[in-house]
């Protein structure tokens, strides 16, 4: 059974590009670039599906789904691990700066920017 544990994923990923010579391929710009072009291929099975399509996707397209975000997940750690960024760490720093951007009291139910809403 795989770890669910990113540092886990990290070392198997890192593993991976060894045994194959492909770290000198995977600068932070080709691994942003990488992670671009997996963005868009997800993007593109949601493509012309209205909200409900989306949200129920068939078995099959849900698999192929599954496998663009996989990709995704792939690349960002790699990135994360060229740049020495801890993925965690930076979620929670994130996380936090959106709770003050965005104070539950004052947005609920409104999906503006956050320059949108007055003081």
């Amino acid at each position: 059974m795989p770890s669910d544990s990113l540092d886990a994923l990290n070392e198997r990923l890192l593993r991976f590009a060894r045994e194959r010579d492909w770290e000198q391929f995977h600068s932070p710009k080709n691994l942003a670039m990488a992670l671009a072009g997996e963005c868009g291929e997800l993007i593109e099975h949601f493509q012309w599906l209205t909200e409900a399509q989306s949200a129920g996707l068939p078995s099959e397209k849900k698999q192929a789904v599954a496998e663009e975000m996989a990709d995704i997940l792939i690349y960002l750690i790699r990135l994360s691990e060229r740049l020495g960024v801890n993925l965690i760490g930076a979620a929670y720093e994130k996380i936090a700066i959106n709770e003050a951007r965005y104070p539950a009291h004052k947005v609920r139910g409104d999906a503006r920017r956050a320059s949108e809403y007055e003081d």
